[in-house]
């Protein structure tokens, strides 16, 4: 080939014809942003000089006002037409906002012009002319997707009617329920009731009751209520177990033929103590070498669920197990998830595994995956785990230490590589028979638990990197995490200043590494939780795609999720996956598993809010019999309404209302995160300490009242 022609552009890809197509991946997905690197993606550009071209064009495109920069590198289509797109953010007061990635602003809704727009809807919005210094207003056009049909409530009955009364704050109407449609519910009663029609013309909407829960106040009424609210299950339909009864637990002669053979290694579990399925294993063998055999033994879920049963629909409906303060509502039915699939020790079991060697620095040398049998020979609790770390004693002893020095060594290189270092403390009850919470206890992470972690982190990026690094293959399931919004970060960075915190992050300190700094020298301080709580929002949320752009905040290029099919259905769509791939198959149909992931990172949100609900309603359960007590606490949000407290002993938060306090007129002042007194210049911010009174607890809105002493 002479000179001339390597000089000539190697594709028929036009400037325009980009420009059209990137235009069409913008709109089809107008609240999501796209660096140049996704969009390639989309249009299977690997050519450098045509991945150059897309970076330009949306440059050019962005000066231009057709497009929208959200923060550096990730771009979004602007809205056109005086329409939008976006979310319904409801208030008590019956009017809403539309929260869009179409337009800087959410825009205001008033109650009228919802058109019977609910919170959490997805909504079109006709834009109004806007009127300078004014916010956006506009009305709604089209209903495009209903978040939820069902609600949850107390029942109030007439003569010949009744309401529903709904627990959701954002739910600013009652349910009409005519007489007939009341389904056995009786006064008081907590029910959930769905929609069946509703006018526009009609203030409210008309329901019938599809479920009684119970009498409010009862331990069980409101573990069910909390579901319902946010339409999760609380049991397996009888048609679901008996599939998967019919599911045969026996291990054949064939199943040991075709798989490797770990039955004869030393093999262990680590959960925690009330754990009931067991879906992960650890073994430990010592090559000729000298080098490390490390087995991460997985149950094998997708041997036993098989595509087309009722099972494996119910399980990709649920998505995920969800843990509320006293159970587990799980995704597959007992029989699979603690009997057939659960890695009980001393018995066979079938398992898909990651097998890894390693040296004596934990660098990892080779890489095996495949289908296995384990039988393990103890099932620890973290406990056990870390009484032998600290002791040096115990079952299990040589291996335990072993892979103990191994996984420091792994957390080591994570952080120098930018991890960040978040341990949430976990909130736990002392639950008496009736359910009734008589203390609050916090679960934290020892070095036990980093064991078992770093293996398990080990294991998923192997597997990431295996599919989409050497292999190269796609569709497959990764777990990622985007880099956090500037703006966000520059916020939560003059907030900490007023503890006296700084988060230097330049070109020679990394984020991750100003973070972390940062969080150990908060540790054990009053402010810590308030701190941690505030990162956390900061950073952007993991989510589950077929669009691989890494996990910054584990530092890793590539991440899935494949080490827990018994809770969660990503992992098994990892392993059906994976499994194709090493039979040299090639699964095709990109967008069904994307729609997957879509609806997997959708419950495991609604799984976090349900778990969150039920701490919620414990602590306010819990503080019920502590009215006119008083606690010392931090002030951990301020609103124009009043400021939010956290006492320091238990982390149960309330609320003082603005309107307590009465030596002065306060105003809030939003730029500072706090509340100024107009005439004595007192001011309450975050994080200062305070001594509270309990004036109220109010377990109908999961809600506590404090006074300041």
């Amino acid at each position: 080939m002479s000179k001339k022609g390597r000089g000539k552009k190697r594709s028929g890809l036009s400037r325009e014809s980009a420009t059209e197509q990137i235009q069409t991946i913008l709109s089809k997905s107008p609240q999501q942003g796209f660096n140049y690197k996704q969009i390639a993606k989309r249009l299977n550009i690997n050519d450098p000089a045509e991945r150059q071209l897309i970076s330009e064009i949306l440059e050019e495109q962005t000066k231009k006002g057709t497009l929208k920069e959200v923060y550096p590198g990730k771009y979004t289509a602007k809205a056109s037409r005086g329409y939008i797109t976006g979310t319904v953010d409801m208030t008590r007061m019956g009017y809403g906002f539309i929260l869009t990635d179409d337009i800087e602003e959410d825009v205001f809704v008033s109650a009228k012009n919802l058109r019977t727009a609910l919170h959490g809807d997805k909504v079109k919005v006709w834009l109004f002319a806007k009127r300078k210094g004014a916010r956006p207003e506009g009305e709604v056009v089209e209903i495009i997707e209903r978040w939820r049909s069902s609600f949850v409530g107390t029942i109030e009955i007439m003569p010949n009617f009744a309401f529903l009364i709904p627990d959701n704050k954002n739910m600013p109407f009652d349910l009409f329920i005519p007489s007939g449609k009341l389904n056995g519910a009786k006064q008081g009663q907590k029910a959930v009731a769905k929609v069946i029609d509703w006018d526009p013309k009609s203030k409210n909407p008309v329901a019938e009751i599809i479920n009684v829960l119970g009498d409010p106040g009862l331990h069980e009424t409101e573990m069910h209520a909390i579901l319902a609210e946010f339409e999760l299950p609380c049991h397996f339909t009888d048609e679901v177990n008996q599939d998967a009864e019919k599911i045969p637990a026996e291990i054949t002669k064939k199943d040991i033929h075709e798989r490797r053979d770990f039955r004869n290694i030393p093999t262990f579990t680590t959960d925690p103590a009330d754990a009931r399925d067991f879906d992960d294993a650890l073994s430990l063998k010592k090559l000729e070498n000298g080098n490390w055999e490390v087995g991460v033994h997985i149950a094998d879920v997708t041997h036993y669920v098989k595509p087309g049963t009722l099972t494996e629909e119910e399980a990709r409906q649920r998505a995920t197990s969800i843990y509320l303060v006293d159970r587990v509502v799980p995704m597959l039915p007992e029989r699979l998830s603690n009997h057939i699939c659960s890695l009980n020790p001393k018995e066979d079991k079938l398992t898909f595994s990651a097998v890894l060697e390693l040296n004596d620095k934990s660098e990892v040398l080779n890489e095996w995956f495949g289908r296995t049998i384990i039988n393990s020979d103890k099932r620890f609790s973290y406990n056990d785990v870390q009484e032998v770390i600290d002791t040096g004693e115990g079952d299990m002893k040589e291996q335990i230490l072993l892979l103990h020095r191994l996984a420091q060594q792994l957390r080591t290189k994570r952080f120098s590589s930018g991890a960040f270092a978040f341990e949430k403390i976990e909130v736990k009850f002392d639950l008496d028979e009736a359910g009734k919470p008589l203390g609050i206890k916090f679960r934290e992470m020892g070095t036990a638990n980093q064991l078992i972690e770093e293996f398990m982190l080990l294991a998923n990026r192997k597997v990431a990197e295996y599919v989409g690094k050497i292999l190269k293959k796609k569709p497959f399931v990764y777990r990622i995490h985007d880099k956090p919004d500037p703006d966000k970060i520059s916020n939560f960075s003059n907030f900490i200043t007023r503890f006296g915190y700084k988060l230097v992050s330049d070109e020679k300190v990394s984020l991750s590494k100003a973070m972390n700094k940062l969080l150990n020298s908060v540790a054990g301080k009053k402010e810590q939780n308030i701190i941690e709580t505030l990162a956390l929002r900061a950073m952007a949320k993991a989510v589950y795609s077929t669009d691989n752009i890494g996990h910054y905040g584990l530092a890793f290029k590539h991440y899935t999720h494949f080490t827990s099919p018994i809770r969660r259905y990503p992992d098994m769509m990892v392993h059906r996956l994976l499994s194709a791939y090493l039979s040299e198959q090639n699964p095709d149909g990109h967008e069904k598993w994307e729609k997957l992931c879509e609806h997997s990172s959708k419950m495991e949100r609604l799984a976090a809010e349900a778990e969150r609900a039920s701490v919620k309603y414990k602590q306010v359960e819990y503080m019920s019999d502590k009215t006119g007590k008083e606690f010392d606490g931090v002030i951990s949000g301020v609103t124009e309404w009043g400021i939010y407290v956290e006492i320091i002993e238990n982390q149960c938060e309330g609320m003082i209302h603005i309107r307590e306090l009465g030596d002065d007129f306060y105003e809030y002042d939003e730029e500072n995160y706090c509340i100024k007194g107009r005439s004595s210049g007192k001011i309450y911010t975050l994080g200062d300490k305070v001594t509270i009174e309990v004036v109220k607890a109010d377990l109908q809105k999961k809600q506590l009242d404090y006074r300041l002493v």
